[in-house]
Formats: C-alpha cells, structure tokens, sequence
C-alpha cells in the first residue's frame, strides 16, 4: 500500500472553501472523540457538551441539531417550519432555490417563492410582494422568510436589516429562517455576535454552517424559537440526517464555537479575499462585480483569459452569459496564494 499522497498538499486554489481541508484544531478534537464507546444518535456527552456552548451564543432557549450538510440542514429546518400547503419566501438567488438540485422540492415537498434581487437581499418591501396572496386557498401560503447569511453575492445583512425583516414577518403571522453556511463570515465582517445576527434580531430557526468552516463535514440546525418547529427530531431521521455517531460531527461543531475557532477561520478567509480585491481591482480588462465584504469575490473577465486562468488555478465560472467568476477564499488561504493569483490574473490580462 502506497503512503504518498495522491495530491499535492501544498497547491490551494479559490474554487470554494468546501475544497479546503480540515482545520487542525477540528483534527485534534476527531482524534480527542474517537477513544472508547459513546450513545449513538446524539446521546453522547459530545453532543451534550455542544448544547451548552449553543446555548453560551444563541441564549437559554436555543437547541441544536447536528447534522450531515448544508442542503440536509436547510431541508430538516424548513420541514419542521411548515405545514400542508405553506411555502417559503426567498432570494431568487438563494442556494435553496438554485444550487440544491430541488431538494427542498423533491424531499421536502416545499412549495419556493422566489424574489428577483440587485444583490440578494430580500427586504420588506420585496417580501411585501409575496406575501399579497396571504388567506387566498387557491395559492400555497406564505409561512417562512428564509435569508442568506451571507448571500450568494458574498454581501452581509446587517443586524437592522435583520431586524426588519423579523418584525415584518412575524407581524403577518410568518416565521424566519436563517442559511447561515457563511454566518460567521457575515459576522467577522460586521464585528457582531452570532446573537446580534440571529436571536437577537428575531431569526426563529438558523441552518448553521461547519464545513465552509474548517470541519471534516457537518453542519446543524438551531432552533431558537422551539414554538417555530414541529417534529423536528422525527424528520431529521426520516430525510437521513441524522448520524448515528453523532458524536463525531457534534465534537468538530463544539470545537469551532467553544472559543474563537468559528471568528479566526472566518476573519482570515476574509481577509484574503479583501487582499485579493486590492491587488486585481484596478488591472484593465477587469471588473469587480459586487462589494467585497466577506470570502468572495466576483469578477467579469474576458473568456479566453478565464480560460487560461483555470488551466493555472482552480475557480469557477458565476455566469456562462456574462463571463462573470467567483474567487472564493478559505481559513487555509495564504497570503503567498494570494499574491500569486493576484500575479497570473495580471499576467493573463496584460497578454490580451
């Protein structure tokens, strides 16, 4: 059996933060879970462990539960959020309506209601538009605002913004669920609180994100309203996100908020992506599509130089029709990964 490896461990690209690999410190607590036999399915001391550091975070009435990814996280959430007939408003953009294959349609059998957005922000007045047909029994009804925290287009709500939406929300009677994959990016950016952003603001359910984070895998729901929920242990099992060695997901997502784990991976990550926007922003031929306030940045390049870019560098194409692309950075992004990129982008386009 071969010991070498099959990549190379030093080459990093800007592909997403998903093809980074596991923080040290997540490493460290696997190895400190794995010793002797634990309750299966969240009955073991791990999990347990977890709940109070959620409840240290997102207040006394918050409870977790951890589970395989984002798109299980956002499925088990929004289930147990909805009834017969009732669907969920959202961004246009949001990843729940684009980027997971339908399954919130497919497994779920949750009706979307999609809002065109500049930037994918919904705001009341965007919401206000789909919330008109509200008692009409021809049409699913309205039941829950779901935001991305941060959006698809790397922007940040702000807690206010949060807010807002919250009251108007929950004045028609609606509740509001949180996709919070990138939520501590959200929060390193705006210097707020994982509580600013969500129970404090109103946000009664949050889809609470690892594995952009520096986990092996695993991600979580935290309900943070338990009167906004229904059955949500039952349908965990039922749509297979529940793992029965829990422990394993519940000591990675402990380590990441027992501490500043959870704000330093997040920062950094950051941090590269505003190094990269300095250094390719004013280089002609370029064009920065949208502000740059977490790990993302977006691009309209010409094709051939895209082209060339990617035979150099791992990223991916946003757009197909517009040539726009989206450099995403991660908490293992060096300053010399950076650099370099930032060096072939300028390299590529002073060749045209």
């Amino acid at each position: 059996m071969t010991t070498a490896p099959l990549h190379d461990p030093a080459r990093r690209g800007f592909a997403g933060d998903n093809q980074a690999g596991v923080h040290p410190e997540v490493l460290v607590a696997i190895a400190r879970a794995n010793g002797g036999h634990q309750p299966s399915y969240g009955g073991d001391v791990h999990t347990e462990r977890l709940r109070r550091t959620v409840r240290g975070h997102f207040g006394p009435a918050a409870d977790i539960h951890p589970v395989l990814n984002g798109t299980g996280a956002n499925v088990v959430a929004l289930q147990a959020m909805l009834d017969v007939c009732q669907a969920v408003i959202c961004a246009e953009s949001a990843h729940i309506n684009v980027d997971e294959c339908g399954a919130l349609e497919r497994v779920g059998g949750i009706k979307l209601l999609p809002v065109p957005t500049p930037d994918g922000k919904l705001t009341p007045e965007l919401v206000a538009h789909r919330t008109a047909d509200l008692g009409n029994r021809h049409r699913a009804q309205p039941r829950v605002v779901s935001l991305s925290q941060c959006t698809e287009t790397g922007l940040c709500y702000t807690a206010e913004e949060i807010r807002a939406l919250c009251e108007q929300a929950h004045g028609l009677g609606l509740l509001v669920h949180m996709d919070g994959a990138r939520i501590a990016n959200a929060a390193a950016h705006l210097g707020a609180s994982l509580y600013d952003l969500t129970t404090g603001a109103g946000v009664d359910v949050l889809s609470f994100g690892g594995s952009k984070n520096g986990l092996l895998l695993g991600d979580a729901v935290i309900v943070l309203e338990p009167r906004a929920v229904r059955s949500l242990g039952l349908i965990q099992k039922s749509v297979m996100q529940l793992a029965s060695k829990t422990r394993f997901i519940s000591a990675q997502l402990d380590t990441l908020l027992d501490g500043d784990l959870w704000l330093r991976s997040a920062a950094r990550a950051n941090a590269m992506a505003g190094r990269l926007h300095r250094a390719v922003r004013g280089l002609p031929g370029l064009t920065v599509t949208h502000p740059v306030q977490t790990n993302h940045v977006f691009a309209v390049l010409p094709p051939d130089v895209t082209q060339r870019l990617r035979n150099r560098c791992a990223f991916h194409v946003w757009n197909e029709l517009t040539g726009e692309v989206r450099w995403v950075t991660a908490f293992d992004t060096t300053e010399e990964d950076v650099d370099a990129f930032a060096a072939a982008v300028e390299e590529e386009l002073g060749s045209v």
